[in-house]
């Protein structure tokens, strides 16, 4: 296992994303990018820049992108110490309440913008460089680009598409309206076609945290699968599935060991250290990390003696909820289960235990606790560090994007195009690697989509896929009926500052609902 403490070369950034630093402040202490570039090793290091900000906004002390797309999933509960508890990630889960000026969906939209715009910053200068490296370091900028711009339109629609920084400080040089979505995935694509020609394959990357050709093409088939173009997604999503490189790995336990990190399923990975020995004094409070606090903010509180399974306690936030319990139960006893959640009567017979009354006995309730704790990406005492304070020093790694979602990405595609029995192929390999039963041969149209849909369900359960593929297939009002979602939620707002600081943006663009 090879991991890498991430370290951010400054460079100038104009309009990294909405902020009224560019009408106050002007910037000091930077790096000229025009004379920055002149060398392979600038480029390269402007390249793990990048990296560092995925970083950053995946991990963020209680806004991290990984846990604010999962949660408006009907796979989590919030969860905390109560309903007042970091109120932005509960308005989030709730639906009913999400505010234009909820700070963890606003920093997840400024810190993607400002990837974009270090990602714009190395592509116009080395564009016009004569470096030797000159095709692979705009490759990768450009995956990194499109990742972002997916994500936003995923999650947004329409967004401002900036693809050139201001060459100037002033809010009329930031002024940029929304595009809409077609054309968003229209630059996607374009970008993604030139990281698919330009990246190394696997057996060739610099570092192994480092995106492949694979890793484009992949990417690639799932912006089309979500357009709905599924026999072009097919011509990219296959040579994946056929790549020797890459497979599921051998156990569903596997894919979330540390030992596992970077392994044969990872497509996008975002690396984390333990070596920082973070205590109460030095950690880095709305600052970067190198160790990953969510993995302690989604760690069951002290209610739960959770010691005698391995796990240390953390902050109580991601339960399982009700729903995905009783789907994982309803599937029997398998490898993906065991590897995902565990019942308290599983804790109990394990030696733990679950405190739910107070010092008088009288019972009371855990906040988002539906009868099971999380597995997957879970407080295990053996993923952090002997220095400083263990629950500060995790090193668990985030799978942003993994070998099975291929596998998803193509039955669905197989399904849509009237291929079932090569979609049924697809499926059975996560199937088979989950302990499960083949799906029968006869499954067919709709009904094996809906077979799909399940066994997605709960193979990427916790992992921020759910909620988005509700909405692209139209399930949301029915899978989510009843938890207060409504159409509006199909899309978070646009954040209030983006609106009141890009002159290019009125109310009017504001998504609907909000």
């Amino acid at each position: 296992m090879k991991k890498i403490i991430f370290s951010t070369i400054v460079i100038l950034l104009i309009s990294v994303s909405c902020s009224k630093d560019f009408v106050e402040i002007p910037p000091v202490g930077v790096l000229d990018a025009s004379t920055f570039f002149n060398t392979e090793e600038n480029a390269e290091q402007a390249l793990i820049g990048l990296y560092d900000l995925m970083q950053y906004n995946y991990a963020k002390d209680w806004s991290s992108a990984y846990f604010v797309k999962m949660l408006p999933g009907d796979d989590v509960n919030c969860g905390g110490g109560s309903a007042t508890d970091q109120v932005p990630l509960v308005e989030i889960n709730d639906y009913v309440n999400l505010s234009v000026s909820n700070p963890a969906v606003t920093s997840v939209w400024n810190l993607h913008y400002r990837t974009i715009a270090l990602a714009n910053t190395i592509i116009e200068n080395v564009e016009l460089s004569e470096l030797s490296n000159k095709a692979a370091v705009l490759a990768e900028a450009k995956f990194m680009r499109a990742w972002c711009y997916f994500e936003l339109t995923t999650m947004w629609g329409d967004v401002p598409l900036r693809l050139v920084n201001p060459s100037e400080l002033s809010s009329e040089a930031f002024a940029i309206p929304k595009s809409p979505r077609s054309e968003i995935y229209a630059q996607v694509e374009a970008d993604l076609t030139e990281a698919i020609n330009g990246l190394p394959t696997r057996g060739a990357l610099a570092q192994d945290f480092r995106v492949s050709k694979a890793s484009a093409q992949a990417l690639m088939g799932k912006v089309l699968v979500f357009q709905e173009k599924y026999s072009e997604a097919l011509n990219y999503l296959e040579p994946v599935i056929s790549n020797p490189n890459y497979g599921l790995a051998a156990t569903n336990e596997d894919v979330w060991s540390v030992d596992g990190e970077f392994g044969v399923e990872s497509l996008l990975e975002i690396g984390f250290v333990a070596t920082n020995a973070y205590d109460w004094g030095n950690v880095a409070w709305g600052g970067r990390m190198e160790s990953n606090l969510h993995v302690q903010l989604m760690g069951p509180r002290g209610e739960f003696d959770i010691a005698p399974v391995g796990l240390l306690n953390g902050w109580g936030f991601n339960y399982p909820s009700a729903k995905l319990i009783s789907a994982f139960e309803a599937s029997g006893e398998n490898a993906r289960r065991s590897a995902t959640i565990m019942t308290e009567q599983e804790l109990v017979d394990a030696g733990g235990s679950v405190n739910s009354t107070d010092e008088d006995g009288n019972p009371v309730e855990i906040y988002g606790y539906d009868g099971a704790i999380r597995i997957k990406y879970a407080t295990k005492d053996s993923d952090t560090s002997e220095g400083g304070i263990k629950e500060l020093n995790y090193s668990v790694n985030w799978r942003l994007f993994r070998y099975a979602e291929v596998l998803f990405l193509a039955a669905e595609a197989y399904n849509k195009t009237g291929a079932d029995d090569k979609a049924i192929i697809e499926l059975n390999k996560v199937r088979l690697r989950a302990g499960l039963d083949a799906l029968d041969n006869s499954l067919s149209g709709d009904a094996l989509f809906e077979a799909m849909m399940q066994d997605k369900f709960l193979e990427f359960a916790h992992e921020g896929q759910r909620f988005w593929d509700l909405v692209r297939w139209g399930k949301a009002s029915s899978e989510l009926a009843g938890t207060g979602y409504t159409t509006k939620n199909d899309l978070f707002p646009i954040p209030i500052t983006e609106i009141d600081l890009n002159a290019a943006l009125t109310q009017d663009d504001q998504n609907p609902g909000y």
